[in-house]
């Protein structure tokens, strides 16, 4: 290779002495291996359990960034980490790319047509692996070996470095104690999203997880109160221990004190043994109480009492049971309010509030929905059977219009009755399965509402839209736009300019060419 050919891989070892986050060495590590071997898309992906987790990718779409490819699904990832050596898959292949339908372009479903990949090896375990994916086909036929391996070295070196970077930032930041946990991979707190809000809060919990004190967890239903209880405990020296649950909301009354704090034989009609309570099932771990605004007052008073003592007493029991517990609280109501009306003690409010922790609803965390569909859609189809669920463009745009009265939960749910909706109406052999507006079957989005570049990609679907040519819809839409802003600012074409975040002579060209003057 020549010096120019090798100097991107140059740079990732330099990089190495920058103060980077992990997410921008590995963004930087696969664009400087895309340099070295041009390609249409190129992704770095972690292993974690059974699954491959992108860490950084180019070329791909952003919901991508999201999903969890699972090996035991994905043929072509399953052959990449069996090998030791670089895999080429040939245009002809008939294995299913788990990137078709995702690779960015002009085109809504690109199909990819030459395939490579290699696992990466760190100390003689598998870290992960790197995929190459090219639309046309034959465009790794004519590699050097020797740049090849060059890469993948560079790759493995820089990966490595990287870690031990990050270990030693880890350590020194929590000084040095090592976080141990108990929960399986399928109950990991992973919290989707990039949004300024999101990792506000993310911030937040990083904060007051290594604390012991009280967190009350506020937030409208569905937007995501239990996973966010679930990444505190996981944060806290306590997670080696028990993270227990309790709704509130679904207690009767009168078996509340005996799910709190447990009770003995004969306590009551049906005690035919003694049970322990959730107080004593989270002893040294944390106590998550959902929808602790329901409780009744009678069962606030004896929890409270409990908060203050740290001991507890079975129903029926005059013994005193010590506990360690660290109280996690979620509710959608306003407690502060409910105070004020009389319905939720003062005290016990600030007993559990010592530290509010606000999470987000999903209308205000930007882009965050993308991500989360791309998660949701992955997770569909693999339990729904099939090969790949995509989203039109123009199911996208509408899902961006949305308000999401009922959050992540609304969008989770909403996913997958339009998985279902797509399948029926398309089949279960589809090679890409599209999910489409009337799958979603959410309320019109009035054109006025989308930016110029998602009106873009709105493609007329009813029999009356499509006798026009989509020249001649954005051109109306342009029209419209103009008019208005012409009109807004009292003719004047330089102020109508700045309004549309135009340069005044193109604003000018394309009266002309529209015809309005």
């Amino acid at each position: 290779m020549t010096l120019m050919n090798i100097m991107p891989l140059i740079n990732i070892i330099e990089d190495l002495n920058r103060t980077l986050t992990p997410h921008q060495r590995y963004f930087r590590l696969v664009e400087a291996i895309q340099q070295v071997i041009p390609c249409d898309a190129i992704s770095l992906l972690k292993l974690d359990d059974c699954y491959l987790m992108p860490m950084a990718a180019i070329g791909l779409k952003e919901e991508a960034a999201a999903r969890r490819f699972s090996i035991e699904h994905h043929p072509r990832l399953q052959m990449i980490v069996q090998s030791s050596q670089l895999v080429h898959f040939p245009a002809n292949s008939s294995l299913p790319d788990p990137f078709d339908g995702l690779v960015e372009g002009q085109g809504e479903y690109l199909h990819v047509h030459d395939c490579m990949g290699t696992a990466i090896f760190i100390d003689d375990k598998l870290w992960g692996v790197l995929t190459l994916d090219a639309l046309a086909a034959g465009t790794f036929d004519a590699l050097e070996p020797m740049k090849v391996r060059a890469c993948i070295a560079t790759v493995t070196a820089a990966i490595k470095a990287s870690q031990r970077i990050s270990t030693l930032e880890s350590l020194a930041e929590h000084n040095h104690q090592v976080a141990q946990c108990l929960m399986d991979a399928d109950h990991q707190a992973e919290i989707i999203g990039r949004s300024v809000a999101i990792n506000s809060m993310l911030s937040e919990i990083k904060t007051v997880a290594p604390s012991d004190l009280s967190v009350l967890i506020t937030g409208e239903t569905g937007v995501g109160k239990e996973l966010v209880a679930r990444s505190i405990h996981q944060g806290s020296v306590r997670s080696g221990e028990p993270l227990v649950h309790l709704n509130c909301a679904a207690l009767p009354e009168n078996i509340i004190e005996s799910e709190l704090f447990g009770h003995v034989k004969g306590a009551f009609s049906g005690a035919v043994n003694d049970r322990s309570g959730r107080f004593e099932l989270a002893d040294g771990g944390s106590l998550f109480l959902d929808e602790v605004g329901e409780l009744p007052l009678v069962a606030q008073a004896k929890l409270l009492r409990a908060l203050q003592s740290g001991d507890i007493q079975r129903v029926g029991s005059d013994k005193a049971i010590s506990v360690d517990v660290r109280i996690i609280a979620a509710t959608n109501r306003d407690l502060h309010q409910e105070v004020k009306e009389g319905r939720f003690r003062a005290d016990l409010y600030h007993r559990l509030s010592v530290y509010p922790l606000l999470v987000p609803p999903l209308r205000d965390r930007d882009k965050d929905y993308l991500l989360l569909a791309g998660y949701f859609l992955e997770k569909c189809q693999h339990q729904l059977g099939v090969a790949k669920l995509r989203l039109s463009q123009v199911a996208t745009a509408q899902l961006a219009h949305y308000d999401w009265p009922g959050n992540v939960r609304e969008l989770e749910h909403l996913l997958s009755r339009a998985s279902l909706k797509a399948i029926r109406e398309q089949g279960k052999k589809a090679d890409t399965i599209s999910i489409d507006t009337l799958h979603l079957d959410l309320p019109a989005v009035h054109p006025a509402k989308f930016t110029v570049a998602e009106s873009a990609q709105i493609t007329p679907v009813d029999s009356e839209l499509q006798q026009f040519s989509f020249r001649e819809v954005v051109e109306d839409f342009q029209k419209e736009l103009i008019r208005k802003a012409l009109a807004k600012e009292n003719g004047n074409v330089a102020s109508a300019a700045r309004l549309l975040k135009l340069d005044r002579s193109n604003l000018v060209r394309t009266i002309n060419r529209l015809g309005l003057v």
